[in-house]
């Protein structure tokens, strides 16, 4: 039987009878009126060849063949009605979801703790993946395609066909160990150029760009080593008399840990707002809506 010949309401109606097994009662909870319902009985036992319902002293009884079509097609009404409810509701506390975002390492140590807590609370099914996607062209498919629900960082590239709402500015300071020998001494730029650096070439990130303005600002700045991660600053600045220049989100993540100090950067460095994006097609998801609104709350500012 071809899917495309049936009236798929029709399968709605023998679910009705079949539970009410009285076509004036069946009509009513369905909005039909008493003539329509029957003329739906008439086309079912059409469809399917069989009587379906029969009359009895105590209503309509259903036939071999009702009883063997009723549960089949009770579980395919549930699934297609769930699959529909999700377009306009989402459970948290239910849900086995997962969602993908792409941040760098500062933003998995400053969200990721807090956010996995509250999903602990308010959504224990829900997991979790971050990727590097990069901040070009390659982020901007992975969003459009569905491949990542979400980005978070400073993506300015990321313009058309993307919905984004910042969560909190971030300025640059100067990281290193707390008993480093300038520590209690002036520091400026001198100071900061003849110092020797930790810098972080990660590549996407507004770092480079960072890399730059340092560049042209303190052109003698001394650099010893290069990583392209910034979590492993903290350890290297701990045993090292090396200086960084670091987000305050993730200075303030690493100083008390790793016992290091930050001081007001004696460059004028740019600012710039940490934004949550998403691409359109995601925007009335009530799953992506959900999330965003944790993020919001969570880290705001």
């Amino acid at each position: 039987m071809n899917l495309r010949s049936i009236d798929l309401n029709l399968l709605v109606a023998f679910h009705r009878l079949y539970i009410d097994k009285n076509v004036s009662r069946a009509a009513d909870n369905l909005g039909l009126s008493q003539p329509a319902m029957s003329n739906t009985l008439k086309r079912l036992r059409q469809l399917t060849g069989d009587e379906l319902f029969v009359r009895t002293s105590t209503g309509m009884s259903p036939t071999i063949c009702a009883d063997d079509l009723a549960t089949p097609l009770a579980d395919a009404l549930a699934t297609i009605e769930e699959a529909l409810s999700h377009l306009t509701s989402f459970n948290p506390a239910k849900s086995k979801r997962k969602f993908v975002i792409s941040a760098f390492d500062i933003g998995e140590s400053y969200l990721m703790p807090k956010l996995m807590e509250k999903l602990a609370t308010d959504a224990p099914g829900v997991t979790l993946q971050t990727i590097r996607a990069g901040a070009g062209d390659s982020l901007k498919l992975a969003l459009e395609a569905g491949n990542v629900d979400f980005a978070i960082g400073h993506l300015p590239r990321l313009q058309a066909g993307f919905f984004q709402r910042r969560l909190f500015p971030q300025h640059y300071v100067c990281v290193f160990r707390r008993d480093h020998p300038l520590t209690s001494a002036h520091f400026g730029i001198a100071e900061f150029q003849a110092a020797d650096h930790l810098a972080i070439a990660t590549e996407g990130s507004d770092y480079e760009f960072l890399e730059d303005v340092l560049a042209n600002a303190a052109p003698h700045r001394n650099i010893r080593l290069s990583v392209p991660h910034f979590l492993s600053a903290g350890y290297i600045l701990r045993d090292t008399n090396l200086v960084a220049t670091l987000p305050n989100t993730l200075a303030e993540i690493l100083c008390k840990p790793f016992g290091l100090a930050q001081i007001p950067h004696p460059i004028s460095l740019p600012s710039m707002d940490i934004n949550l994006l998403w691409h359109a097609k995601s925007h009335r998801d009530p799953a992506s809506q959900w999330l965003r609104n944790i993020l919001f709350e969570l880290f705001s500012k």
